[in-house]
């Protein structure tokens, strides 16, 4: 059986269309679980989303334990003998799979942004040395744990026709010495780059701050409203918060449509964006390595494209 956990449903969902397809190649089922006091539709949407049992481990707990949860998800792996564990690559995710890997004594490999079936094998790829290379990896325990970032894949179509079995069960994990002693809500703006479909995007091209409104205005013309950034503007140069800052220690994007402008394009960021579905770059020098990861490149001065881009696309849509 393949098991589905995450504290973030969408990253759920997207979990579920990769387990789905894995559970069908093997005719094997899938198994979701969430931890603390949900209800039935929550449980019957996984379902409608490929999983055939949804278990809903209640708990007493407030907050999240990598302890307590690991001591959770080791008792319904041993009850269900599931043999795939595909957990969020979140920041509780990141701190749970390992953890519980130890404590089962098997094996784990996390931000898998790939897996498939080699035969009776499970096969996850992995970007590694910092996006310069993707690693392919076999497991050889019997039990496999696995953690997927946000945005890797799609999640399958919604059938309300699926059927399947709910069930709630309490659990009552170990006691630990560690405690949460506050738990307080990271502020942020209005922007969220991870689930913005149009993102247009800026880098060292741009010479001041106040020049972002001309990114402003692409965004707002294409309906997108969305800016990201490479690492410098947001990480050195404070021009925008951290909220908007793609890369790979930034956010991972998927959009429909990236506009890079005066992005030079450094493995770092490239891991970021890669898997948006056109890609469109702007830069005055030919040789950026922007250029080999885009699907339109445009050689020219942004001070000068970026606003030609902008006229020429409201004409376009008003025409």
């Amino acid at each position: 059986m393949i098991l589905i956990y995450s504290d973030n449903k969408n990253n759920s969902l997207e979990l579920l269309g990769k387990g789905r397809k894995l559970a069908d190649q093997v005719k094997n089922r899938v198994l979701a679980v969430i931890i603390g006091n949900a209800g039935e539709p929550e449980a019957k949407e996984l379902i409608a989303f490929g999983a055939d049992t949804v278990v809903i481990a209640e708990t007493d707990m407030e907050h999240f334990k990598a302890e307590e949860y690991a001591d959770i998800l080791q008792s319904i792996i041993n009850e269900y003998n599931c043999e795939t564990v595909m957990i969020g690559s979140n920041k509780n995710g990141k701190e749970l799979a390992p953890r519980l890997a130890a404590r089962m004594e098997t094996g784990c490999v996390t931000d898998c942004i790939n897996v498939s079936l080699e035969g009776e094998k499970l096969t996850v790829e992995r970007i590694v040395f910092s996006g310069a290379a993707i690693s392919r990896q076999q497991f050889a325990s019997d039990i496999q744990i696995l953690t997927i970032p946000p945005k890797a894949f799609y999640p399958p179509p919604k059938d309300e026709a699926r059927t399947g079995e709910v069930i709630k069960k309490s659990y009552q994990p170990n006691s630990y010495a560690s405690k949460v002693l506050r738990v307080q809500e990271m502020k942020s703006g209005d922007v969220n780059v991870e689930d913005a479909e149009i993102i247009v995007s800026c880098g060292r091209g741009l010479k001041k701050k106040e020049d972002i409104r001309l990114l402003e205005e692409l965004a707002e013309t294409l309906r997108g409203n969305t800016i990201g950034c490479s690492r410098p503007i947001a990480a050195d140069l404070k021009w925008l918060s951290e909220d908007h800052w793609i890369g790979l220690s930034g956010h991972k994007v998927k959009p429909k449509l990236y506009i890079a402008c005066g992005i030079s394009g450094q493995i770092q960021h490239i891991a970021g964006m890669r898997d948006s579905a056109i890609i469109v770059a702007i830069n005055r020098d030919s040789e950026a390595p922007i250029f080999k990861s885009a699907d339109y490149g445009i050689v020219g001065d942004l001070y000068t494209v970026v606003p030609a881009l902008t006229k020429a696309i409201k004409e376009e849509m008003s025409s």
